[in-house]
């Protein structure tokens, strides 16, 4: 009975969230062409991420959030995205970004969390830091700040050597979005709505309750204090493989639209040259049934790397880093063929800016451009750990 009760207690939140998700991809939608011209998602979209609640579903339990898991997580942003991709990259890295103050010190934890606003990173150490008392000083450029508009916090990246290390640590240390300059730089091909802009400090002090190590967070999976919150699920899993899997799910939430899309503008098209209906033509009928099974074989692999994050910790954390790279990337990857056989196969009507099928297609080929997503730098990873060597990704 009363797993009952907290498996319909479950569901029940699931279910808010996902209505939450699906009418902040319905106004993203309504609201595409603007954001297109603005180069960021509005604030009413942003306004419906933090009231819903979806801004705070990752933080853990003891802030008061729903503290969902990550399948919930996956299925919130591929919910968003299937109406907007930009506004799903942003309704995936607002929450997620939120998880960042569970790995500082408490009493740097505590200060970000209540203060209750958004947060955004870069993670590429570019920046510098110098050491100033009991904590350092930060200085640098970083560009690709994704919701840095809407952010109250901003995590940049830098490399600091400690003394209790032997080796510089990459680091993100947790700046006030006050303290710093933003240059609107975002003018993109696609993923225009995600408003990610460039990020400027200039000597701005941060506390060392500040500065999350994440080399150390990424080695351990847990804050920096012994006692701490054993069934925060973000605890058990690879941290960077953990932390990047919204990405495959907005190519599959987009993925998704698109062959919904094609089946719309293909069922009563009549081709010039042949007077054929498309829907009646083996062409067309190939067309979908491939793109169909290619986006099944990408949403069972989603289904796998789900299960090995969940399992990580009771499989004996065996599960490659760069297995987790290469079956994402490879998700990623299907999409955008899926994504690109669309284009090709409507031809000339699918050009024409504005309409969901060309805003879809440019997204989830950039999508597939982000780093973490790039397939050939994947598969070269993976391919090494088969062989026995060490490919040095994070994941």
């Amino acid at each position: 009975m009363v797993t009952q009760m907290v498996e319909t207690q479950t569901k029940s939140v699931e279910e808010i969230l996902l209505e939450g998700a699906k009418r902040i991809g319905e106004l993203a939608e309504k609201e595409a062409r603007e954001a297109e011209i603005n180069a960021t998602i509005s604030e009413n979209v942003v306004n419906l991420i933090k009231e819903t609640q979806i801004s705070r579903i990752m933080l853990p339990k003891k802030y008061g959030g729903p503290q969902v898991d990550l399948r919930t997580f996956a299925k919130i942003v591929r919910t968003v995205s299937y109406h907007n991709v930009s506004a799903g990259w942003l309704t995936y890295l607002y929450p997620l970004h939120n998880i960042l103050p569970a790995y500082l010190p408490e009493k740097g934890r505590d200060e970000i969390v209540n203060q209750g606003g958004l947060i955004c990173d870069v993670f590429a150490a570019v920046g510098k830091a110098e050491k100033d008392g009991d904590g350092y000083r930060i200085s640098g450029k970083w560009n690709f700040a994704s919701g840095c508009l809407y952010s109250d916090w901003i995590g940049l990246g830098v490399e600091i050597q400690f003394p209790d290390s032997d080796k510089p640590e990459v680091c993100l240390p947790m700046l006030k979005a006050s303290e710093v300059e933003i240059v609107k730089n975002w003018d993109t091909f696609g993923l225009r709505g995600s408003g990610s802009n460039q990020v400027i400090a200039d000597n701005v002090y941060v506390p060392m309750e500040r500065i999350l190590r994440l080399t150390a967070a990424d080695a351990t999976g847990r804050p920096p204090e012994e006692d701490y919150d054993k069934d925060y699920p973000l605890y058990h899993v690879p941290f960077y493989p953990a932390f990047y899997l919204g990405f495959p799910n907005m190519a599959l939430g987009g993925a998704e639209r698109l062959i919904e899309e094609f089946k719309k503008a293909t069922e009563n098209r009549v081709r010039l040259m042949d007077g054929v209906r498309e829907s009646e033509s083996p062409r067309s009928q190939r067309v979908i049934a491939e793109i169909m099974t290619q986006f099944h074989s990408a949403e069972s692999l989603m289904d796998k790397y789900l299960t090995l994050l969940e399992n990580y910790d009771k499989d004996g954390r065996k599960t490659s880093r760069a297995e987790f790279f290469a079956i994402r990337t490879q998700i990623t990857k299907t999409c955008t063929d899926i994504a690109v056989r669309i284009l090709l196969t409507l031809g000339g009507g699918a050009l024409y800016k504005g309409g969901v099928i060309e805003l879809m297609i440019r997204d989830i080929l950039s999508v597939a451009t982000h780093k973490t997503s790039l397939y050939e730098d994947s598969v070269a990873a993976y391919g090494q750990e088969l062989f026995g060597f060490d490919s040095g990704v994070r994941g």
